[in-house]
């Protein structure tokens, strides 16, 4: 059996009459990288920073390694981190300066090596006596990424992790995080509006509405929830015969270019829906099926939809 890293019941957080977070419960493996999404206001930045202390819940049980968080804090938060994109270090003292007072609250040996290694591995050690609040948002977000891996946790709370960065740093900081899971069986709650990034690390995905979990599953489980799919059809010719058989069978559709067809239909459709364009006599030179994905979950979501 593997073993838990995290483990939350029933969580609450209530302010006022406003109840932000609604009895989730939730656990996290050791290794595992799990996703926590939902639209603005759903609950996740409320439930972090009880995951991590900041504030606490109504009621409901958090547990790390097995261990009450309430009655072990200190002992749960030298073994995990955090980060945001959100959250900024001292601004008026330096890079180095903020690294060497979270290693010394976290007991880290051999500071001095260990920041610099860090610094080196997000490609920053340039900006190490540099003030942070002179930093850009990009740079902020990396040093913030060093400064979650100071006590080599065995959990990382990453919130947003890979925002203001450009595509290539945020390419290279998901392979970090991939490469800290491989290799230190890390285990991530991870945090992000860009569907593509919680696709390609996330084992499983928790989807967070008005503080309630409305969708639990492999990135997969939640696509396949949606049974509506999308053709694209490259044909030649003029497209009067095409629109007048879509027509006929009563399908949605729509032309982004003269000689390209999106076509809309059910997941069990698409064998028979090509099959009435090709008999209709409309030559297709190219066929591409698009299926949900977790853009189009999270959309359904924030609408309402699901």
């Amino acid at each position: 059996m593997a073993e838990s890293v995290l483990k939350v019941e029933k969580l609450v957080k209530d302010y006022g009459s406003y109840r932000a977070v609604s009895g989730i419960s939730f656990e996290i493996e050791r290794g595992q990288v799990l996703g926590l999404l939902g639209p603005n206001g759903a609950g996740k930045t409320t439930t972090i920073q009880m995951l991590i202390g900041i504030t606490n819940s109504t009621s409901g049980r958090i547990s790390y390694f097995g261990r009450d968080f309430i009655n072990h804090k200190q002992a749960s938060l030298q073994r995990i981190n955090s980060t945001s994109a959100y959250n900024t270090l001292l601004g008026r003292i330096s890079v180095k300066e903020n690294l060497m007072t979270f290693a010394g609250l976290y007991g880290v040996t051999d500071r001095q090596a260990k920041i610099a290694q860090l610094l080196d591995k997000f490609e920053v050690s340039h900006l190490a006596d540099r003030r942070y609040i002179d930093l850009s948002a990009g740079e902020r977000t990396r040093v913030n990424l060093a400064k979650s891996l100071l006590n080599d946790p065995e959990l990382v709370l990453m919130d947003e992790p890979t925002a203001s960065l450009d595509p290539d740093i945020a390419d290279k900081t998901l392979r970090w995080i991939e490469e800290l899971r491989i290799n230190r069986n890390l285990s991530i709650l991870f945090t992000s509006h860009n569907m593509d990034e919680v696709e390609r690390i996330c084992d499983d995905v928790i989807f967070l509405d008005k503080g309630k979990i409305v969708s639990r599953g492999a990135p997969s489980d939640h696509t396949g929830k949606l049974s509506e799919v999308e053709i694209v059809l490259t044909f030649m010719g003029e497209r009067t015969k095409l629109e007048a058989i879509l027509s006929v069978h009563k399908l949605e559709y729509s032309f982004p270019a003269k000689n390209k067809v999106q076509i809309q239909t059910h997941r069990q459709r698409v064998a028979e829906v090509i099959t009435i364009v090709v008999n209709a006599g409309v030559t297709v030179k190219d066929t591409e099926v698009r299926k949900p994905d977790l853009e189009q979950v999270f959309l359904q979501i924030a609408r309402g939809e699901i």
